[in-house]
C-alpha cells in the first residue's frame, strides 16, 4: 500500500500496485515497438517504415499510439537521426544508411495509461564516437534510475544523470553535451505531466519520491554544444553546430524493493 505523504511535504505523484501494473503493460507495448523497429531498421529503410511498423505493433497489442495527433504530432514515434536530437518527424524521403545513429522514442496508451521510452542504435556499425554518445547516454539514465528510491527528491535524479555525465566524459576521454531545456517528466493518465525533470542540477530540491511515484527519466547528450534550434517543421530539435545526438528513456517507478523500469517486454 502506498503511504499517505507527510503534510506539507509535496510528493512527485503516486500510483497504486494494481496502476503500476497497468503501466507496465502499456509500457510492455512500447518496448515491443521499439524492439521490432530497432530489429528491421537497415540502410534503405525509411523512417516512415519503421513508424509503420511501430504503430501496427501498438495497435495489434490492443494500445492506442500516444504521440499520434498529440498537440499535433503526426507519427506514432520520433525519429531523430544523427544531429536530431528529438521530435524527428518520420518520412518516406528520409532513408537510413550505414553509420546513421538513429534516435526513436515511442509512447502507447493501453487501459488509459501510458507508456514511454526511447532508444538509440546504429544502423550498421557506428563509429566510435558515436557508439560512446549513445552509451554515456544510456548510462546516464541508468543512474538517474538507480536515484529512483524512497526518501530521495527529484533533483537528486538529476544531478545523478548529470554527475554519470561527467563520468562518461572522463571515462570516455570525450565531452558530452547535455541538452539545455529538455528532459524528463511525470506520466501516468496522460503522457507529459508534472513535474519536469532536469537533466542536470543542484541534488536535494523539488519534490520527494515516494514508493508509487513515477518519472520518465531520458537524458539527451551530444558530441558538442547543449544548445538546439527547432525546424521549419516546429518539432524536429537538432543541435545547434550539427554534431550528433543520442537519447534513452524509461518509464520508472518508485518502489520499496528499488526502482521498477515499467517499459521492459513482458516474457
Amino acid at each position: 500500500m502506498i503511504g499517505l505523504p507527510r503534510r506539507g511535504r509535496k510528493v512527485v505523484p503516486q500510483r497504486t500496485a494494481g496502476e503500476l501494473d497497468a503501466m507496465a503493460a502499456a509500457g510492455s507495448l512500447v518496448a515491443a515497438a521499439l524492439k521490432a523497429v530497432r530489429e528491421v531498421a537497415a540502410p534503405g529503410m525509411s523512417t516512415l517504415e519503421l513508424d509503420q511498423i511501430a504503430e501496427s505493433v501498438i495497435r495489434d497489442g490492443g494500445g492506442i499510439p500516444s504521440f499520434l495527433g498529440y498537440h499535433g504530432f503526426p507519427a506514432t514515434i520520433c525519429a531523430s537521426v544523427n544531429d536530431r536530437v528529438v521530435h524527428g518527424i518520420p518520412a518516406a524521403d528520409e532513408v537510413l544508411a550505414s553509420g546513421d545513429l538513429v534516435s526513436i522514442d515511442c509512447g502507447a496508451i493501453l487501459n488509459d495509461w501510458h507508456g514511454d521510452s526511447a532508444v538509440t542504435f546504429g544502423v550498421g556499425s557506428l563509429i566510435d564516437a558515436d557508439q560512446k554518445l549513445s552509451d554515456a547516454t544510456r548510462e546516464s539514465m541508468e543512474a538517474g534510475i538507480a536515484a529512483m528510491v524512497p526518501g530521495n527528491r527529484l533533483t537528486d535524479v538529476s544531478h545523478a544523470i548529470e554527475v554519470a555525465t561527467h563520468a562518461a566524459s572522463a571515462r570516455y576521454d570525450r565531452k558530452f553535451g547535455i541538452v539545455a531545456g529538455y528532459g524528463g517528466h511525470g506520466i501516468g493518465q496522460e503522457m507529459h505531466m508534472d513535474p519536469f525533470l532536469p537533466n542536470e542540477g543542484s541534488p536535494g530540491r523539488g519534490p520527494f519520491l515516494e514508493p508509487g511515484s513515477v518519472l520518465a527519466i531520458e537524458p539527451m547528450l551530444t558530441l558538442g554544444t547543449s544548445k538546439t534550434v527547432i525546424l521549419e517543421d516546429e518539432w524536429t530539435v537538432v543541435t545547434k553546430d550539427g554534431s550528433r545526438a543520442a537519447h534513452w528513456e524509461h518509464t520508472v517507478a518508485v518502489t520499496e524493493d528499488g526502482p521498477r523500469i515499467l517499459t521492459l517486454l513482458r516474457d
